[in-house]
């Protein structure tokens, strides 16, 4: 299983760039969503990263203050970590649009029954004034929160409290698969939306 890592430094340049991405002052909606976008990889991304899911070569390196943080590459040859890229591309169209609830992420050991999760994140978005928040609960228990007050401060919380979550963990199996289902604000959504990489599912809860 990979773990997480402290780096002292890195390349002055690309930390730069990557810090100024989580900018502590959010003027705009817009602004916020972005913000929300991007700690919604960094969280799926570091979850599999820490659960060992995907090889080291499917993630590239990021700084943000002194943590190296691991985020999927977007044209990653291992096609099964660009199929996980492909569906935050699908979250991304239904969060812009507003009609996002939840997003449930699944580890499961048998290919032919993708129900019977292991392992299970769920990250819940609410829409304010100011624009989307986000909270990350594992297995319906341990609850992370994104919010938007002092946010490069709130994401170096979350991706410290996610390393240490994941370091106590036993290791998963040598294979599993992972599903993403997503749920929508049924009044708002329309009945035949399916953002891309995604079909139409039955409601399970």
């Amino acid at each position: 299983m990979a773990a997480g890592k402290v780096c002292l430094r890195g390349n002055k340049k690309e930390t730069a760039e990557w810090t100024a991405l989580f900018q502590n002052d959010l003027k705009t909606k817009n602004e916020s969503l972005v913000f929300v976008k991007r700690m919604l990889a960094v969280a799926v991304s570091s979850i599999t990263y820490l659960r060992g899911i995907f090889p080291e070569y499917a993630y590239r390196s990021r700084y943000l203050e002194d943590l190296c943080i691991k985020v999927l590459r977007e044209n990653c040859s291992t096609p099964r970590a660009s199929k996980i890229v492909k569906w935050m591309m699908g979250c991304f169209d239904a969060l812009e649009k507003q009609y996002l609830q939840i997003i449930c992420i699944g580890v499961y050991t048998n290919q032919e029954d993708p129900n019977c999760v292991i392992e299970s994140y769920q990250f819940n978005f609410r829409y304010t004034e100011n624009g989307p928040e986000m909270d990350i609960l594992r297995n319906n228990d341990i609850k992370l929160q994104v919010t938007l007050e002092d946010t490069k401060r709130a994401s170096v919380l979350l991706i410290r409290k996610l390393f240490l979550l994941m370091q106590n963990l036993d290791a998963l199996p040598n294979n599993v698969y992972l599903t993403m289902k997503l749920y929508y604000f049924d009044d708002i959504t329309p009945v035949d939306y399916q953002p891309p990489g995604f079909k139409e599912g039955v409601s399970d809860r």
